[in-house]
């Protein structure tokens, strides 16, 4: 499997997101911004259009479109959250904004099939670079704030009267989750984006105690997913998108089970 190059790539790529969506897994699904997340994933699909509109790769087109909704998230009054029904709205907005600059693009349905479910297999080297840069940038600056994060994100009400820059913190991590999602979707594909970013860290939480636990748990939980579904990818010639999304569901739900039959 590992002498064909794509496979070298997209293994390479599948670890690092991993990675990466274990330990900010963890944080979203402790504030339940599994939501937001999902809405970011269909305002990147927008933005991948743009980018081929425009022609950008996609994953440019994805991360300006994923940056600038988390900076206008992170602007918005915190005491008064967006309510569901407005987030769907903006949701359809954009999967329809999306639809129409592939349209003007004239692009075949071959990209809207890639963007919207992921093609881990047609990750080039190029790709693997930047995607890289990015999460390996991410992990430096989750190290960085680590203590901010799991003081705000696990204490909010103490972080409220220990941290002068908690608004600037939950910013920053609103910034790191869209660029997550970008990177993410490569995999997955934008709209199956939460079953990285939230399902392993769900699952964790049936196991773990602590906030360590609970990422090493994650990661973990990631990493059989990404690796057992791209090797099964190779063997039986289907969607790769499909197995990491089924490994990660058997997984949550077996770790709910047991949960239930321990209590």
């Amino acid at each position: 499997m590992l002498q064909y190059e794509f496979m070298r790539n997209a293994l390479i790529v599948a670890t690092v997101i991993s990675i990466l969506c274990g330990i900010m897994g963890v944080f979203i699904t402790a504030r339940h911004l599994s939501f937001l997340t999902h809405t970011m994933s269909e305002i990147g699909f927008s933005g991948a259009s743009f980018g081929l509109w425009v022609g950008w790769t996609p994953l440019n087109g994805m991360l300006f479109f994923t940056v600038l909704s988390a900076l206008a998230a992170g602007m918005t009054n915190r005491t008064r959250p967006l309510k569901g029904t407005v987030i769907s709205t903006i949701s359809a907005f954009f999967m329809g904004l999306g639809v129409l600059f592939l349209s003007i693009a004239q692009t075949s349905s071959s990209y809207a099939t890639n963007i919207l479910f992921g093609s881990i297999v047609g990750i080039s080297q190029t790709d693997v670079q930047q995607i890289s840069l990015i999460a390996g940038f991410e992990l430096i600056l989750i190290v960085f704030i680590y203590r901010q994060l799991k003081f705000e994100f696990f204490d909010p009400i103490g972080a409220q009267e220990s941290i002068r820059f908690n608004g600037l913190i939950n910013l920053i991590f609103l910034i790191m989750m869209s660029l997550s999602v970008s990177i993410v979707s490569q995999i997955v594909g934008a709209l199956l984006v939460f079953a990285l970013l939230t399902l392993p860290a769900a699952a964790a939480q049936f196991w773990g105690k602590t906030v360590h636990a609970l990422i090493i748990l994650s990661i973990i939980f990631a990493l059989l997913g990404t690796w057992i579904g791209l090797f099964l990818g190779y063997l039986t010639n289907l969607p790769v998108t499909f197995f990491i999304t089924t490994i990660e569901t058997v997984i949550y739900l077996i770790s709910r089970m047991i949960s239930k039959f321990r209590n």
